[in-house]
């Protein structure tokens, strides 16, 4: 009776470990940048790959009639404090007058720390770093290209309204001459049962065409699961020089797998 208790013992344990061996690691909630002009300072589940792929139409800016364009933003956080990220534009479509064009857009890889981790009575606060790899000939938006950027971020949660605000410098170029960029934006959203609704109001000075780039954004975002999110929204340029109007729909996707063990 002994031998079968301890045998029955053996088994059990043996039972219980494999049982906790094959139960998967909850899938972590998706960390949406998209579709503000606003990043958030927090970052995505470390370990995870997060994908933010969308569509934006555009009309009426300096550069161009119309534009079309599909964006991409791949993110890997490796440490609980870091995450590096790749930004890509695989296909734009451009008019502008009786000239249409297609190019593939720019390329541009960052990185983004956390300075303070945030709680219910602190902001979390970030730093990111963007290089460009590829220039396109593409038109771009009223914000423009730049060659290098630099932001601080913050963040927070009070009184049931989420907020992402960024202070942000770009290096841009135009003819081998460098001018400096300054922008502000300021994102507010709050839930309304399973959406969000988002609000964004933004500016960027316009160095070359010694102007400003003022905007107002409105979207709404649906978590379909906790790593699956959708949106889509609209922003209207409110200064000559911004596009007159932009619309967006677009996608973040978490991949449910860690791609490597805790």
């Amino acid at each position: 009776m002994k031998a079968k208790a301890r045998g029955c013992g053996g088994l059990l344990i043996f039972a219980l470990s494999m049982g906790a061996q094959t139960i998967p690691d909850p899938v972590p909630e998706a960390n949406p940048a998209r579709p503000t002009v606003s990043t958030p300072a927090t970052l995505t589940p470390a370990g995870y790959l997060q994908f933010e792929t969308g569509s934006l139409g555009a009309t009426t800016s300096p550069e161009f009639d119309t534009r079309a364009g599909i964006n991409q933003v791949t993110k890997l956080t490796v440490l609980p404090r870091l995450e590096f990220f790749v930004q890509t534009e695989p296909y734009i479509h451009s008019s502008f007058d009786s000239d249409k064009e297609i190019h593939p857009g720019e390329v541009f890889v960052g990185t983004q720390a956390v300075l303070m981790q945030g709680d219910d009575a602190r902001p979390t606060i970030s730093v990111s770093y963007i290089r460009r790899l590829y220039e396109s000939p593409a038109p771009e938006l009223d914000l423009g290209t730049f060659r290098e950027s630099g932001a601080i971020l913050v963040s927070q949660d009070v009184a049931g309204f989420h907020y992402d605000g960024n202070l942000v410098v770009t290096e841009q170029t135009q003819s081998g001459v460098r001018r400096a960029q300054l922008g502000q934006t300021l994102s507010i959203s709050h839930p309304l049962k399973k959406f969000a609704i988002s609000g964004e109001i933004w500016h960027f000075t316009q160095p070359f065409l010694r102007a400003n780039a003022i905007g107002n954004l409105w979207a709404i975002s649906y978590p379909l699961r906790k790593n699956l999110a959708f949106d889509a929204g609209f922003d209207h340029g409110l200064t000559t020089t911004s596009t007159h109007w932009e619309a967006f729909i677009g996608v973040t996707y978490l991949l449910p797998h860690r791609l490597w063990p805790k």
